[in-house]
């Protein structure tokens, strides 16, 4: 997977950076949770202040672009985002029984 980050601002009144980026990878475009990980990796900073805005795809072609935000601290980033952001690409625990 090569990442390549196209844009990156700081927005000092949210308390953020706003990144833009492109990757390439090789079969299945990776989840949303393989890209939060690459994307904190490559900017030295926690997966949990990390926020996928977009992610895109063109069809037949193995790149993609997107969008995140990164916080300051996780308790600034849970003040500002909406929750469903906050929830998107995170695994849902597995129910016990059944």
């Amino acid at each position: 997977m090569e990442f390549e980050v196209t844009r990156d601002t700081r927005n000092e009144l949210l308390g953020r950076r706003e990144v833009d980026f492109s990757l390439s990878f090789d079969g299945a475009t990776p989840s949303r949770m393989q890209v939060v990980g690459k994307l904190a990796a490559v900017l030295n900073v926690p997966e949990k202040q990390v926020v996928l805005d977009s992610l895109k795809t063109s069809f037949g072609l193995t790149a993609c672009t997107g969008s995140a935000r990164v916080y300051d601290t996780e308790e600034r980033r849970n003040q500002i985002e909406r929750s469903f952001l906050l929830k998107r690409g995170v695994p849902k625990p597995k129910e016990e029984g059944a």
